[in-house]
């Protein structure tokens, strides 16, 4: 007799900025939730500014330094309204 045990079903995977955060770790080394803070540091610069400084700094890809910007202003827009 066959197994009729549930099947959970699979998760879907991240889009947007987020579908880069496990690239971004094993890239960089650090948990996103430290590279979120860094990017929050630097508060009072523009979207690219911080992304230029993530690229000069810490050597970071624009795709993914990118990503992490957009993603944290995203989501402190998000937790503002």
């Amino acid at each position: 007799m066959a197994d009729r045990t549930p099947v959970e079903p699979k998760s879907a995977p991240p889009k947007g900025p987020a579908s880069y955060f496990p690239s971004i770790e094993k890239t960089y080394g650090r948990p996103i939730d430290d590279w979120i803070a860094l990017v929050r540091s630097r508060a009072g610069e523009t979207h690219m500014q911080r992304v230029n400084w993530l690229k000069n700094e810490h050597g970071m890809g624009h795709g993914h330094a990118n990503a992490l910007v957009a993603h944290t202003l995203a989501a402190d827009k998000k937790a503002r309204s």
